[in-house]
């Protein structure tokens, strides 16, 4: 059984419909146990059409989520993803793969134990088999892990998709998802590892105050580097209710989408998480006599606003009160023109 499982069993399973440009893209399927958590780490990957969380490796046709917990049917939990290989090559994803899970564990992952959670690679093309056996050997040579490498590389099935209700868990449920991340083991593992987050931003540096200052207008640099506070109704993007997303002022790096922001009445910018919880950083604040959890981007390390209890309880109960100024909006039509194209996936009907 799952560790920590409460979610509700769907009524309808996911199909996914293949892109009409078809032909230019590949498929990488990966089995790393919980699929809840294998499908954040590709799914904003630029290159990256499709993540689908889903069932594969057994003898059961068609199976469901209660007959594959069971450890009976053969199946993994996978993750299959379409991707363009011209944007990004089977080598990256698969690095991305190894830096995700326990390859030593022979008996599930993490707090997750059984068949139904072991990690495999499915290969899809003779060239993916290379890469994967090869991948697996360096890891082996690395000295990474005391124990031998326990993941397999198999031939790839046919793969299953799993129920609705278990496709991008992390942003539908993404509370129980935090938790359950945190609670099961995997989190503080890929921590303890791998030293942190792997993307295009991490290897940001913050520019100089000099150069902060000459970039930056007052406001934004008293919010972002002195802690500052913009009045109430008076920032840029209090009222703004165009799609898109919001991204830090200084580095870039995505931190909200429309798609999660209310109207909460206070005059700040609010929402009820961020696109990926990583991307932020909350820390206790004691400041104008009160204990408040401060909430600043990972990478620039910008003060972004707080974070409350208050928010929509339909919607996780949060509310993230952000300074307009800490924040450059990017509007759904321009993604793509500004280097955010895979987000656009936020916006799927």
């Amino acid at each position: 059984m799952r560790f920590s499982e409460y979610i509700i069993p769907a009524l309808l399973m996911f199909t996914v419909t293949a892109p009409a440009d078809a032909a230019k893209y590949e498929t990488a399927i990966f089995a790393g146990g919980c699929f809840w958590c294998m499908e954040p780490p590709f799914s904003f990957l630029d290159g990256v059409k499709d993540v689908s969380a889903g069932y594969t490796g057994g003898h059961v046709e068609n199976p469901t989520y209660e007959q594959v917990s069971t450890g009976r049917t053969g199946h993994y939990e996978a993750v299959r993803i379409i991707y363009d290989p011209k944007k990004v090559g089977y080598d990256k994803l698969l690095n991305i793969f190894w830096k995700n899970i326990d390859p030593t564990d022979d008996g599930g992952q993490f707090a997750d134990r059984g068949t139904q959670y072991l990690t495999a690679v499915f290969y899809t093309t003779e060239g993916q088999k290379q890469i994967a056996e090869k991948s697996k050997d360096a890891l082996n040579r690395s000295g990474k892990f005391k124990a031998p490498v326990a993941t397999a590389i198999l031939p790839a099935k046919k793969f299953y998709p799993a129920e609705n209700y278990h496709q991008n868990y992390f942003q539908t449920n993404a509370d129980h998802y935090n938790r359950y991340k945190v609670g099961s083991g995997r989190a503080g593992f890929i921590e303890r590892t791998w030293g942190g987050h792997d993307n295009k931003w991490s290897k940001f540096k913050k520019p100089s105050e000099a150069e902060l200052k000459k970039k930056l207008s007052g406001m934004q640099y008293d919010v972002t580097q002195k802690e500052g506070t913009e009045r109430a109704f008076t920032g840029e993007y209090w009222d703004n209710h165009k799609e898109g997303i919001y991204v830090d002022v200084v580095s870039g790096e995505p931190l909200f989408s429309s798609s999660d922001k209310f109207d909460s009445g206070t005059g700040w910018p609010s929402f009820t998480r961020p696109i990926d919880k990583s991307s932020v950083a909350e820390h206790t604040a004691r400041t104008l006599f009160m204990t408040r959890t401060e909430v600043r981007s990972r990478y620039a390390d910008s003060h972004l606003g707080h974070v409350f209890t208050d928010g929509p309880k339909d919607r996780g109960g949060m509310r993230y009160c952000i300074n307009s100024a800490s924040l450059r909006f990017i509007p759904k039509e321009d993604l793509e023109k500004e280097g955010y194209g895979e987000y656009l996936k936020l916006f799927k009907k």
